[in-house]
């Protein structure tokens, strides 16, 4: 009687199953397609937007067009609005900072990645799009960015080698005009303010962009390089300042104060640790724990040379990275990094990863644990992403696609999408994304967004777009 009952009981179970599993496939339901679904309609819950965007534009726009309404470059999701801040500055405006700050951003300080005749770091008025030239002379100027000590950190993505990129720190923006570069001799000259300039060669010679920044001085940068007949792509690097500044002091008076003077730079490296610094490090070791290994503390150091020599992790064109504001004000090391593969001729869609490097304390020591894993996987539509902002306030990621559009056998232009963080799942990647704009101009790309501290408005470049002007565009409408 007894087994009798268990049978029928576990008949009834499995004709449910079959039920339920018929019911899924006889309606055609995708369980993929209902979570985007679901994204969609939670997207003010969720983004602030109304209804983020269907599609990629493939709408190429005129330069007459552009000219006339720089707003005609770009398409917005519902409510979103945009406003014109300038569209007279240097034409290839990649990476920006909020200056004095993000809580009252007066002033909007950039990076023009052209070639060593043309302006190398400007200054935009936000209130009404005035722009002066800071600095002529560096050689595709790319990350700017504001420190906690209250200087401007800039590079260049310019490779390594004896002529490669470098960093450069700055104080008094505001009052520095003008002033010309020798890359060969480091020396700044001419215009205002010459002397407000410092070469960090402490960082070595490197193709920069993404920087990252803890308020004690310890800096994370990425080598955007790609992989090249077996030898690895761009590495991760780390430099801790050999006396680390007090979170607590006030902004510096001179450049001689920076904790950015003199360090060692430790590079990313991982694989099966064991005994460090470990053994399955090289090609298939992309993610898990690793080890930071000493580069060297010699000025200039070609960390795209060492990058080979030292056996570091190696990805595909490491470009920009952010620190993970929440993550800091709990007292640990998390930055969301891009790298941005290759779509049109590998179908390498890129990728985002996290990583970590524990607590604020054990990450300004070499000795500290780094573990990098993935945030969110790239796709043929979400592909090839550059740059990264969080977004205060919602605690979002807007990633700036910069795809190979205008190649594809289907141009399409490239997008902004925002992507939620890891909520409380099992998983440690992102929890969604949606479209939230895209651009009508197949030659151009988004470069440089970042938010004011509200996390409502949204300074973001239309990079060498077809008017061939320097258009930069605060968006709105978040709620």
């Amino acid at each position: 009687m007894k087994n009798r009952r268990s049978k029928a009981i576990l008949a009834a179970l499995a004709a449910t199953c079959a039920l339920s599993i018929g019911t899924v496939v006889t309606a055609g339901d995708d369980f993929g397609r209902g979570h985007e679904h679901d994204l969609e309609a939670k997207s003010m819950q969720l983004f602030g937007v109304t209804q983020g965007l269907d599609a990629s534009s493939t709408a190429q726009t005129t330069d007459a067009l552009a000219s006339a309404d720089p707003k005609k470059l770009v398409k917005l999701a519902k409510q979103l609005d945009a406003r014109v801040v300038t569209k007279t500055a240097a034409p290839v405006i990649d990476m920006m900072a909020l200056w004095p700050s993000a809580s009252n951003p007066e002033w909007i300080i950039a990076c023009n990645e052209e070639g060593t005749t043309a302006p190398g770091l400007q200054r935009i008025r936000v209130s009404d799009g005035v722009v002066e030239t800071i600095l002529t002379g560096t050689q595709g100027c790319d990350p700017a960015h504001v420190t906690p000590w209250g200087t401007i950190l800039f590079g260049e993505e310019a490779g390594g080698g004896a002529s490669g990129g470098r960093v450069y720190e700055l104080i008094d923006p505001l009052n520095t005009t003008g002033v010309t570069l020798n890359r060969a001799t480091g020396v700044f000259s001419g215009g205002t303010g010459a002397g407000n300039f410092a070469v960090r060669a402490a960082l070595g010679r490197n193709s920069f962009e993404g920087i990252g920044i803890l308020p004690n001085g310890v800096v994370y940068y990425g080598n955007e390089n790609r992989p090249s007949s077996g030898n690895p792509g761009g590495a991760y690097f780390k430099f801790i300042p050999a006396t680390l500044r007090d979170p607590n002091a006030a902004p510096i008076a001179n450049l001689n104060q920076s904790p950015l003077v003199g360090g060692t730079i430790y590079g990313l490296r991982l694989g099966k640790r064991g005994t460090a610094p470990g053994t399955d490090y090289g090609q298939g070791s992309n993610t898990g724990l690793g080890t930071w290994i000493e580069v060297g503390n010699t000025p200039d150091l070609d960390l795209q040379a060492l990058t080979s020599t030292l056996k570091l992790t190696g990805y595909y064109r490491p470009e920009d990275l952010n620190l993970d504001p929440v993550e800091l004000g709990q007292g640990r090391v998390k930055l969301v990094a891009v790298n941005t593969g290759n779509e049109s001729q590998d179908h390498n869609w890129g990728e985002v990863i996290t990583i970590t490097d524990g607590t604020v304390a054990q990450a300004s020591a070499p000795g500290s644990t780094p573990e990098v894993q993935i945030f969110v996987a790239g796709t043929a539509q979400q592909a090839m992403m550059d740059n990264v902002a969080y977004q205060p306030g919602r605690g979002n990621w807007i990633f700036h696609e910069d795809g190979d559009g205008a190649e594809l056998a289907q141009p399409r232009n490239n997008d902004l999408w925002a992507c939620l963080p890891d909520g409380q799942d099992d998983g440690d990647q992102s929890d969604g994304c949606i479209r939230i704009a895209t651009l009508n101009d197949l030659t151009a790309e988004w470069t440089g967004g970042v938010f004011d501290a509200t996390g409502k408005r949204f300074f973001v470049s239309v990079q060498h777009n077809i008017s061939g002007q320097g258009v930069i565009l605060e968006i709105t409408g978040w709620k």
